[in-house]
C-alpha cells in the first residue's frame, strides 16, 4: 500500500502542478474580477449538480462490484458496470435539459449576488459548460473500475490533459474573447474520457448498450447510494451558501475562495487522495471477507500516514500563507488586494486540513462496510454547524470567516466519525496513533520555527520568493531529521522497506 500510495503522490504532484497552472493562468488574465467570478460559477454549477450522482457512484460502486465479482464472476460484474454507465448517461441528459431551460434561475441560486453583466456572463458560460457532464459521468465509473483492477496510475494522471486543455483555452480567451473559457471545460472533460476508454478495455471491460432498471445489484447500489447522495447534497448546499455569502460580501470574494481552496486541496489532493485511493479498494475487499482486524490495521496506518504529511503542511501554510499566494498568483490582474484577500482565506482553510483528511479516511471505512447512513448523518450535522458559523464568522472576518467555518466543521465531523466507527467495529488502537500524532506535531512546530527564522533572515538579503523557497527546503530537511530521531512507527517501517529494497537490488546486481 505504501509503495503504491507513494507513486500516486508523485503522480498527483505532477497533475496538481498542471492544475495550478490553470489557477495561475486564470489569476493572470482575470484576477478577482467579474469574469473570473462568472467563470468559476459556470465551472461549479455542473460539477455541483452532478456531484449528487457522482458521490453515490464513487462510494457505492467499488464495494458493490467487489461483491458481484466474488459471488457471480467478472462477466456479471462487467454487465453491472455497463448498466451503470447507460443509466448515468440518461440521467445526465435530463440534467442538461433542465439546466439549459432554467439557467438564469440556477445561476441566481448559486450566486444570488450576481446581477447585470456578471449574471449574463455566468448564464452564457453555464449553458456551455454543463454539456461536459456527459463525459464526467462516464469518467466517474471507469476511474473506479480501473482502481478495482489495481490500475491507479492512469486515473491519477487524468488531471494533466484536463488542466492542460483548460489552461490552453484560458490563454486563447485572453486573446479571442472570454466566450472560449467554458469551451475549455467541455474539451477537458472529453479528453479525460478518451484517455480512459482504451485502458478500461485493456483491463477486460466490454460495454453493452442495454439498460435494465430491474437489475437487483443496481437496486441494491441505489439503496446504498441514496444516503451518500443526500449527504453530498447537504455538502453542496454548504458550498452554495459559501459562494452566495461570498458574492454578497465583496467583489472577487468567490474568486478568492476558489484560489485559496485550490491551494488547500492541492495539498489534500496529493496526500489524502493518494492514500484513500489505494486504501479504499483494499478495505472494501477486507470488509467483504469479514477481515475487521485487517481493516483496522489499514485504517490506523492511513491515519498515521496522513498525519505525517498534513500536520507539517498545515504549519507551513499557516506561517507562509501570504508569501505562497504572492509567489503563485501575484502577477497580471492579481493585485495586492487580491493577494491579501486570498492569503487570509488560505490561512483559515489550512486550520482544517487534518480534519478533512481524517474525515475522508473514516468515511471510506464506513463505505467499505456498506454503511452509507452514518457518513450522511455526519455530513448533515457538519453542514448545519458550518452554516451557523458562516453567518456568525463572516460578519467579523469577511470571506475568511467562511473558510474558518469550513475548518471548524471538518474537525468536528471527523471527531464524530471516530466515535461512530469505534461503536461499530470496536477499539481502533488509537493510543499508538495518538503518540505518533504528538511526535509529528512537535516535529512540525520545530520545522515551522526553523523555516520562519530562516525566512526572516534571508528576506533582508534576497527576494521574497527565493527566501520562501530556501526556507521551505530548510524546514523540510529539519522535519525529516526530527521525525527520524523521534522513531515514529510508520516512518521506521518505510525506512526498513527502503533498506530491504536496496539490499535486494544489490544481490540482483551481484548475480
Amino acid at each position: 500500500m505504501r509503495k503504491t500510495a507513494l507513486v500516486l503522490m508523485i503522480l498527483a504532484v505532477i497533475s496538481k502542478f498542471f492544475g495550478f497552472g490553470r489557477e495561475i493562468a486564470l489569476s493572470y488574465f482575470y484576477g478577482t474580477s467579474m469574469i473570473s467570478d462568472a467563470y468559476l460559477i459556470s465551472l461549479t454549477i455542473p460539477g455541483t449538480i452532478f456531484a449528487f450522482i457522482g458521490a453515490g457512484i464513487a462510494t457505492s460502486y467499488i464495494p458493490m462490484y467487489v461483491e458481484i465479482e466474488k459471488q457471480k464472476g467478472i462477466a456479471v460484474a462487467n454487465r453491472f458496470t455497463s448498466n451503470m454507465i447507460n443509466l448515468v448517461i440518461l440521467i445526465c441528459a435530463v440534467i442538461i435539459f433542465l439546466t439549459l431551460t432554467q439557467t438564469v434561475n440556477i445561476v441566481k441560486i448559486f450566486a444570488s449576488g450576481f446581477e447585470g453583466e456578471t449574471l449574463k456572463l455566468a448564464v452564457k458560460f453555464t449553458r456551455i459548460s454543463v454539456l461536459g457532464i456527459f463525459f464526467s459521468g462516464i469518467v466517474f465509473i471507469l476511474t473506479r473500475y480501473l482502481q478495482i483492477k489495481g490500475k491507479f496510475n492512469i486515473p491519477a494522471l487524468l488531471g494533466i490533459p484536463f488542466n492542460f486543455a483548460i489552461v490552453a483555452f484560458i490563454v486563447i480567451s485572453g486573446t479571442l474573447g472570454e466566450q472560449f473559457l467554458p469551451v475549455g471545460i467541455v474539451i477537458a472533460m472529453a479528453l479525460e474520457l478518451l484517455l480512459l476508454i482504451p485502458f478500461a478495455i485493456k483491463s477486460g471491460y466490454k460495454h453493452k448498450f442495454t439498460t435494465s432498471l430491474k437489475d437487483k445489484y443496481l437496486k441494491k447500489m441505489i439503496i446504498l447510494a441514496l444516503p451518500v447522495i443526500l449527504g453530498t447534497s447537504v455538502n453542496q448546499i454548504n458550498t452554495l451558501i459559501d459562494r452566495t455569502i461570498a458574492s454578497q460580501l465583496e467583489l472577487g470574494g468567490i474568486s478568492a475562495l476558489n484560489y485559496a481552496n485550490r491551494l488547500n486541496f492541492f495539498i489534500l489532493g496529493i496526500f489524502v487522495t493518494s492514500i484513500t485511493t489505494v486504501m479504499y479498494p483494499m478495505i472494501s475487499k477486507m470488509a467483504a471477507n469479514k477481515n475487521i482486524k485487517g481493516l483496522k490495521g489499514k485504517l490506523t496506518e492511513s491515519l498515521t500516514g496522513v498525519s505525517l504529511l498534513l500536520i507539517p503542511a498545515t504549519v507551513g501554510t499557516l506561517i507562509f500563507a501570504e508569501p505562497i499566494v504572492q509567489l503563485l498568483f501575484g502577477r497580471g490582474a492579481f493585485d495586492s488586494k487580491a493577494t491579501l484577500m486570498t492569503s487570509n482565506v488560505l490561512f483559515f482553510y489550512s486550520l482544517g486540513m487534518i480534519g478533512v483528511g481524517f474525515r475522508e479516511i473514516l468515511s471510506n471505512a464506513f463505505y467499505s462496510l456498506q454503511d452509507t447512513k452514518t457518513p450522511m448523518i455526519n455530513a448533515v450535522i457538519g453542514v448545519i454547524l458550518n452554516i451557523i458559523l458562516n453567518i456568525i464568522l463572516s460578519k467579523h472576518l469577511g470571506v475568511g470567516g467562511l473558510a474558518l467555518a469550513t475548518s471548524i466543521s471538518a474537525i468536528f465531523t471527523a471527531i464524530l466519525l471516530f466515535i461512530s466507527l469505534r461503536i461499530k467495529i470496536g477499539p481502533l488502537k488509537l493510543k499508538n496513533v495518538s503518540k505518533s500524532i504528538l511526535k509529528i506535531t512537535f516535529s512540525s512546530l520545530i520545522m515551522g520555527l526553523t523555516s520562519k527564522l530562516c525566512f526572516d533572515l534571508l528576506i533582508i538579503l534576497v527576494s521574497q520568493n527565493i527566501s520562501l523557497f530556501i526556507s521551505i527546503v530548510v524546514g523540510s530537511i529539519s522535519y525529516l531529521v526530527i521525525i527520524l530521531l523521534m522513531r515514529i512507527d510508520d516512518v521506521n517501517i518505510i525506512i526498513n522497506a527502503i533498506k530491504g529494497k536496496i539490499k535486494k537490488n544489490k544481490k540482483v546486481n551481484r548475480l
